[in-house]
This record gives C-alpha cells, structure tokens and sequence, in this order.
C-alpha cells in the first residue's frame, strides 16, 4: 500500500485548482481555473485507470441527505466517468471502530473525531492525505494541527465545532440564569421542565475532572498511553463533590439521557435545558423556535468560586480507507466534499461549524447563536487530540457514580478514590 500510495500521491499532487459543490460539469475546464480552496477539481485524467467507479461513503445519519446531493454534484463534474457513490449512516464516534474491524467493508471515504486518528494510523487503516497542499491553505491551522501525525497530513478536516454548550428554552431559562449552572436547574424545576445531560458518556463526563483542573496531555511515548498535565488533587475532589451535591439536590430535574431526548423534549415541552451539540442544531431549533437559547456552558460555584464548567471541543474529519479499490478516486472526493462549498453547504443546512478559514468569517457562522456559543466555549476546552482509547469508559463510570441516588456528596474520600481509580483505568493500570 505504501507503494501504491507513493505513486497516487505523486500524480494527484499535481490536480491542485479547485470547486465548489455546485460547480460547472465540465472538468478540463475547471482544471484551469484558479485554487479557491473548494475542493478537488481533478480532471478525468487525475483518476488514472480508474473508471466503472463504486464508492461508499460514510455520514452522521442526520446528515445523509445533505452528503448524498453533495455527491450527485461530484458525479456531475466528470460526466466521462461512471461514478456510483454510496451514502451509508455511521456516526463518527463509532468510524475507528468498524474500521479496524473490516477495513475491507468499510467506507471508502469516512468521518471521524479527530481523537481516533492516532488509532486508525497506527493500524495502517487509513492512507496519507493526497491533497495536503490544499488543507494546509484552505482550513484553520487548529484544525490541521489535528489532522496531523508526525508531520504528515492523514485526513481533511471537516469541522471545526466538535464540541457541546448549553442549549435552553428561552420561556423557561432567561439569558442572565444560562450564564450559572444553579440558576439553570432552578429555573427548569421552577418551570417544571427537565434538564438533560449524558453524564454516562466520558465525552460529556470528562467535563466534571476537566473543570477541577485535571487536563490531558496528549500520549506517552507508547502511543497508547495517557498522559495529563499537573493538577490539585484536592481541588478536583472538591470539584466533583460540588457537581455531586447540586444535581442530587435537583434530582427529578436533572436527567442523564441521550442527546437525543433533548430535541424530543423541547418538543414535548417537557425539557427547558440542557448539553448538545451543533450537530443537533436544526432539531433544536425546530423545536424551540423562537424560544432557542445557547450559550457557552455555565459556571458552577465550588467552596465559593464560580468555576467555568471545562469540556471538550474537536474537530470532524474526513479519511480515506487505505484498503479502497478506488484510491485516486477516493482521494478526490474526499477533497472535495470537505472543501468550501461543501463545508458552507453544511454550515447552512445542518448548522456545522467549519474548519474552512472563508466560510468562518461568514454570516452563517458569525450570525449563528450555536457556533459562537462552541467558540466562546472553545476558550474553555481541553482540545479533543490524542486521546487514549481507554479514556471514554473510566469517565463514563464516573459520571454514572458521581450521579448515583446512593452517592454522599459529603464523602471527599469516595470522591478521592473514584478519581484515583478513574485515572489509573484510563492509563491502563
């Protein structure tokens, strides 16, 4: 495959113009036009002897619709070749895992978190980024950097908002309340309404360490291991104590769900807050309306300082299966789809952050409550990047047992135990 890939990369280098999602059919002219940054114009020759061309082609399944006419824009660019693409739903959290397990039956182009492309390079599973002159001029260096190993580009980013905020209904939590996680919850069990959460996912979880001061630190020279930064032991008990106390005294308000039943609350008018994503935006706001609140996460009083809540944020990209009967093909649409009219597309449709350096500085991000929300919280997130594959389950089990009905919020040492535990699980101890 090395081999292989050699020779892909040296001749598709050379395909550097590019286009939009909606750009003209007629390939050997947008071969000559100027590099926009859109994504691959690659003529029919960039695709070498490829042709009778089947490709699948992985998204988040809200999102399907939006990548199938992205596709039937590619096919139309090069009426020449019989292109089929398959738009198949798999969310991006479970890609490295169905990957490694049947690369051979696995998409030919795919998205990802950006914490699983230490795991699907090493395995060899996914093939060098062929267009890296292209990313390097066209998205954010954050989210290059993230794409990254060893000096060498191995995917396209796709987002630049991979993170969550609070998202609440306006006639149940006011503006001013959003800005403190005790007001929120009062307002929502004022109103009768739930807050919701998934304190059982480590992705959500890992905010209740985070915000006393345990951070990650990429990996051990291993490559597998964790590593984190220094921290105050006691500080991040006493932390973990304070979230412990404030949702058992709101119990029956809060709720740890999927992300899922937020959406489906608002709907039911039976939630009034609580942690999403950008990727449910449009669900939210169809049920909110005018009502639609978001904001950076809150703060949370401990031992009488107003802590910021500290989460997660990453970055969605793009890979090339390294096992695709198509490579060259692959490559280009890859390209292609994580470009700027794609990403713009996306932006507008489905209310994703880009990574594209335009489209950011456009009205569909600038003018959107969510995407400034996640980079407002952004200033506050430990960056979603090398991170170990052990990481998610141990927080998980803490989040689930910091919640518990059996849990003393007073006990400092389960606390210290549960966090010494939680750390050890996830370095492998």
């Amino acid at each position: 495959m090395k081999k292989i890939f050699a020779v892909l990369l040296a001749s598709m280098m050379a395909a550097t113009a590019l286009v939009g999602c909606g750009g003209s059919g007629d390939s050997s002219t947008a071969s000559k036009t100027e590099s926009k940054g859109n994504g691959a114009s690659a003529t029919s020759n960039d695709f070498g002897d490829e042709d009778n061309i089947s490709l699948k082609v992985w998204a988040p399944d809200k999102a399907v619709s939006t990548f199938e006419k992205e596709c039937e824009a590619f096919k139309a660019l090069y009426p020449d070749k019989k292109i089929d693409i398959t738009v198949v739903a798999q969310t991006e959290k479970d890609a490295a895992t169905n990957l490694l397990n049947d690369a051979s039956a696995a998409a030919d182009v795919f998205g990802f978190a950006s914490d699983q492309l230490n795991k699907l390079q090493t395995a060899g599973v996914i093939a060098q980024a062929a267009y890296a002159d292209d990313i390097s001029k066209r998205d954010t260096a954050e989210s290059v950097s993230a794409a990254t190993l060893d000096g060498k580009i191995y995917a396209y980013p796709e987002t630049g908002d991979n993170g969550y905020y609070l998202v609440y209904d306006k006639s149940v939590v006011s503006d001013e309340q959003a800005g403190r996680f005790e007001d929120v919850l009062e307002a929502c069990k004022a109103g009768g309404k739930k807050f919701i959460m998934n304190a059982g996912d480590g992705y959500y979880a890992c905010m209740f360490t985070f915000t006393g001061g345990l951070k990650t630190d990429g990996l051990e020279d291993d490559g597998i291991t964790q590593k984190y930064t220094d921290y105050d032991e006691a500080e991040v008990v006493s932390t973990l104590q304070a979230f412990s106390k404030l949702i058992h005294d709101y119990k029956g308000t809060f709720q740890s769900l999927s992300t899922d039943a937020i959406s489906s609350g608002f709907a039911q008018k039976s939630c009034g807050a609580g942690i999403d994503g950008s990727w449910n935006t449009v669900s939210n706001k169809e049920a909110l309306g005018d009502n639609f609140g978001a904001a950076k996460l809150p703060t949370i009083d401990v031992n009488g300082e107003a802590k910021q809540i500290i989460s997660m944020l990453g970055y969605k990209l793009v890979g090339v299966n390294a096992s695709s009967k198509f490579p060259r093909s692959a490559q280009i649409l890859a390209n292609y789809l994580t470009g700027e009219e794609c990403q713009r597309e996306r932006a507008t449709e489905l209310g994703w952050g880009p990574s594209n350096q335009t489209v950011n500085g456009e009205e569909v991000v600038t003018g959107s409550a969510v995407l400034t929300a996640i980079a407002e919280q952004g200033k506050f997130a430990v960056p979603q990047v090398s991170i170990a594959s052990t990481f998610w389950d141990p927080n998980a089990n803490l989040g689930n047992k910091l919640i518990a009905d059996e849990t003393d919020p007073s006990n400092a040492d389960f606390f210290k135990q549960l966090l010494t535990d939680t750390i050890a699980n996830v370095r492998d101890e």
